[in-house]
């Protein structure tokens, strides 16, 4: 017996589901929720309401947005001829904190893993094939993680491209600005070699 009101234990559970909150961490939610005002707790779950029926995927590179096209597709100043595709909405954002990229994205919503049983249709490739139609696509970079599903991932789609005539290429990965290489693991530093440059 857990010595929580059944409602209470309800609450603790469903914030328990959330990714990365364990139980402890589950319970300070709670608290914290039952600790509100009522203003407070009305807007908090108008706030999750609201952001579930606004936003929706674009409709061109399937990414986060309030409207039917996000910021980045309809703006007038990013360059069309290359196309960043990325696993999550999250990496649209990290790699937009750099300020080095101005091209455009899309974003899979996941990875091929039949373990997990994630298939091709399962994530938006399709969509993204659409979009290499015309002739104003000329690079396709493969920004997918890292791990085996994201190699997998980027392999599959880059034999999908190169016969629509379109470049593709692979983020570098390598060793981190400010690591030691003893503390390199093999496949960082295999990635590192393979992708050094000219001095």
């Amino acid at each position: 017996m857990s010595g929580f009101t059944p409602s209470l234990e309800q609450l603790i559970e469903q914030f328990a589901r959330l990714p990365s909150v364990g139980k402890k961490s589950a319970q300070r939610l709670a608290f914290h929720v039952l600790n509100m005002s009522d203003a407070d707790a009305k807007k908090f779950t108008d706030t999750i309401l609201n952001a579930r029926k606004s936003i929706s995927r674009c409709k061109i590179c399937c990414n986060l947005t309030d409207g039917e096209v996000c910021g980045v597709c309809s703006s007038q100043s990013r360059d069309k001829s290359t196309i960043c595709v990325v696993e999550d909405p999250r990496d649209v954002i990290a790699i937009e904190r750099t300020h080095e990229y101005n091209g455009l994205y899309h974003v899979l919503h996941g990875v091929i893993s039949p373990m997990n049983d994630i298939n091709p249709e399962d994530i938006c490739i399709k969509e993204l094939i659409y979009r290499l139609g015309d002739d104003t696509v000329k690079e396709v970079i493969m920004a997918t993680n890292p791990t085996v599903e994201g190699e997998a991932t980027s392999m599959y789609i880059s034999r999908l491209i190169k016969p629509i005539g379109v470049n593709v290429s692979r983020l570098a990965y390598g060793v981190p600005v400010g690591a030691d290489l003893e503390y390199a693991d093999e496949f960082t530093l295999i990635r590192a070699i393979e992708g050094r440059n000219n001095l």
